[in-house]
């Protein structure tokens, strides 16, 4: 017998003992290596096993009661159903969350590979050659000050009173790597990179290592750009975060907070470029620490956001499903609310593009790197942004570091302004996405 099917004869057992009839409990435990040098020494050793469990139980008059804890042997699961129904008198009264109607249908099949846990002292070992390898790289690179290396197991599971049971173990690793450069008369400039597989062994580490030098040494040769309107084209990291910052767009329980850009009626409505489709594919091969099920047990799969520039779904809990007659989507965390989130974000072109454009052939084109400030820069209600970036002013496939710039807009028009969804998509950690070309945005200069 799993453990799981253990934490549920408890839990079934429990329940009768108190006289509860409906609950549900989703756990997660996650064990945890991380290494960071600095110097050629270790700077941060981390081992770390948590686990959280969150229980809810519902009362005679159907209002719900919701607490958490480590403890899973049967006191502690029992302790948990009873604070939860103690609560539960407490509950709230209007929109009153219930299972998913999926939490038990079949799971999609997908293949996950366990890894071996690797000694902290070889992760340090590695790092140190890695981060002697990276000053030795160029002579204008004097720092590594964050780095990384860190492997995860991460056990999930959900079951309720109605007979539903899942569960799933994945595990990964991954590598972070930021240098600094020091040179005369020149601002210190910084390039980094980020990586994550199933395994150690499957680790990309010379490839972290080449893009954290590429990208450093692409920016020591800098210049200021002059104010103005600029044609642009967003790395598939700097996109996937715009689209992250506005998630409120397709996020159902935004729009009935009325907290969103869009509405209801949104639904089968043009918001971007017919060139455009998006999809929230929690199972793509791309996805290393893929998710079977959310935190209501609904199967999560590829959910269509943006076809050829229509919003045709929304994202959805059980809660938000129910008020807005449609079914959940697999993007549930259950909590005291029960909160909605994106899994894993597929870019790629909807229609096809008459016009085809070329870094190598294009003019005074920026090439935004990568974002940042997303948590001050962004006002996700007004659909605004104004935010530092990393990037190159691109003359026919020559590019120059701009010393210093931000790019401003409005997300709504940028989605409406692509002009060209390139081909090739790049596999990142946050989502599969291509370069993305914008017309025209606001970019401030020196």
């Amino acid at each position: 017998m799993s453990k799981v099917q253990t934490i549920a004869q408890t839990a079934t057992a429990a329940s009768a003992k108190l006289g509860i009839n409906k609950f549900d409990i989703y756990g997660s435990a996650i064990d945890q290596t991380s290494v960071q040098v600095f110097q050629g020494e270790p700077k941060q050793v981390k081992a770390s096993q948590k686990s959280s469990v969150i229980v809810r139980v519902w009362n005679e008059k159907k209002q719900i009661g919701v607490t958490s804890t480590t403890d899973v042997d049967p006191v502690g699961i029992e302790l948990a159903l009873k604070t939860a129904y103690e609560a539960s008198y407490f509950g709230v009264t209007d929109h009153i969350p219930d299972f998913s109607d999926e939490a038990k249908s079949p799971l999609p099949f997908s293949k996950s590979e366990l890894a071996t846990p690797t000694p902290a002292a070889e992760l340090i070992t590695k790092l140190l050659k890695i981060e002697q390898d990276l000053l030795n790289a160029h002579e204008a690179i004097t720092s590594v000050p964050y780095n990384g290396i860190a492997e995860q197991e991460v056990e999930r599971f959900y079951l309720n009173s109605d007979g539903a049971l899942r569960e799933e173990t994945r595990s990964f690793a991954s590598i972070y790597l930021y240098t600094t450069t020091e040179q005369e008369d020149r601002k210190p400039r910084s390039g980094g990179a980020y990586k994550i597989a199933n395994t150690l062994e499957k680790l990309d580490i010379d490839g972290c290592f080449q893009e954290t030098v590429e990208k450093t040494i692409s920016h020591l040769n800098y210049k200021a750009i002059p104010s103005g309107k600029y044609r642009v084209v967003f790395s598939p990291e700097a996109f996937l975060s715009l689209l992250g910052a506005f998630s409120n767009l397709y996020n159902a329980q935004n729009i009935l907070d009325k907290q969103s850009l869009s509405t209801p009626e949104s639904l089968g409505k043009s918001i971007a470029s017919p060139l455009l489709s998006v999809s929230d594919n929690a199972l793509h091969s791309g996805n290393i620490s893929a998710e079977t099920f959310d935190g209501e047990g609904t199967p999560t799969g590829n959910l269509p956001i943006i076809e050829n520039g229509v919003l045709v779904n929304f994202l959805h809990s059980s809660v938000t499903a129910k008020r807005m007659n449609a079914k959940p989507t697999g993007n549930a965390s259950i909590g005291a609310k029960v909160s909605i989130g994106v899994n894993y974000y597929h870019v790629f072109r909807g229609k096809q593009p008459t016009t085809e454009y070329n870094l190598d052939t294009a003019e005074n084109i920026i090439l935004i790197d990568d974002v940042q400030a997303l948590h001050a820069g962004v006002n996700s209600l007004q659909g605004s942004f104004s935010l530092p970036f990393d990037g190159w002013l691109v003359n026919k496939g020559e590019k120059v570091s701009i010393e210093a710039a931000t790019v401003a807009g409005d997300f709504l028009d940028v989605l409406k302004s692509i002009i060209f969804v390139e081909a090739e998509a790049e596999v990142t950690p946050s989502g599969v996405c291509p370069r993305i070309w914008v017309d025209s945005l606001s970019i401030t200069g020196q």
